[in-house]
């Protein structure tokens, strides 16, 4: 059996060992070589051993996970984020499509954020991932990662037309006719895309506002976006869909 070669990074002595303990227990093939307690040891740690994964924690006494991997000599290294609840890092991270666990760690979660280590080592390169990251937590939703049947694919969300529900997938509609079935549910992608520019218009629709051409009155009413697709609105979205689209209007330059 090849060894992940690990190291954990949380300031909490019990995080620490109530992970390492995890590891040994469910993930015998994540062999844990180091422990990091903040930001300077952990970048020592990491430059020092070089890992294949990292577990790390955002929040520490002296800066946050995201230091270290700015400060890191070569990022050629997986992580999963160990945290606390934090929406805004949080939306970075599934923007980013790299890992988290929240905490306290759930044993099954931790095996499976292994395994996906495992089947994404040969995916996105992994600079491309905390490209997206950084842009995310600069709050420039510029790209987002997105786990397809075939791998990871980075796409622009000017170039996504909506999306619709399929079962516990999503298929994504992009520019140019082309079509991407993603491996999670529509609902995911409602918390983490802009809501400045997709609204939810019904059970089964998410669209990019920027793409409505016209809407067509009615109980609920219709939209018909620029790619001729015609969408049903849903009674109970209409009012939320045309505030949000008029909201969009009103932020759009005057053409002089």
């Amino acid at each position: 059996m090849t060894m992940i070669k690990a190291i954990i990074v949380d300031d909490e002595m019990k995080s620490q060992s109530s992970l390492f303990k995890l590891l040994e227990r469910f993930c015998p093939d994540v062999e844990v070589i180091g422990f990091a307690c903040n930001v300077q040891t952990a970048v020592e740690l990491i430059n020092l051993e070089k890992p294949e994964l990292v577990f790390l924690d955002i929040s520490m006494p002296d800066g946050d996970g995201f230091e270290v991997l700015e400060q890191v000599n070569s990022r050629d290294f997986e992580v999963i984020f160990t945290t606390a609840y934090n929406e805004y890092a949080l939306k970075a991270i599934q923007f980013s499509a790299l890992h988290y666990l929240l905490k306290p760690v759930n044993y099954t979660e931790l095996k499976e954020a292994v395994e996906r280590f495992k089947n994404s080592k040969k995916d996105i390169n992994l600079e491309e991932k905390f490209k997206v990251l950084y842009d995310s937590l600069k709050n420039e939703h510029k790209k987002i990662i997105l786990p397809t049947t075939n791998g990871l694919r980075m796409v622009e969300l000017n170039n996504i037309i909506r999306c619709e529900a399929n079962g516990s997938y999503t298929d994504f509609f992009l520019e140019e006719r082309e079509d991407l079935m993603v491996s999670k549910p529509l609902a995911n992608f409602m918390d983490i895309l802009p809501e400045h520019l997709f609204c939810r218009v019904h059970s089964k629709h998410l669209v990019n506002l920027n793409f409505v051409d016209q809407y067509i009155k009615g109980r609920g009413g219709r939209i018909i976006l620029n790619d001729g697709k015609e969408i049903e609105v849903s009674e109970g979205k209409k009012k939320e869909f045309l505030e949000r689209l008029k909201q969009l209007a009103h932020s759009l330059p005057d053409k002089k």
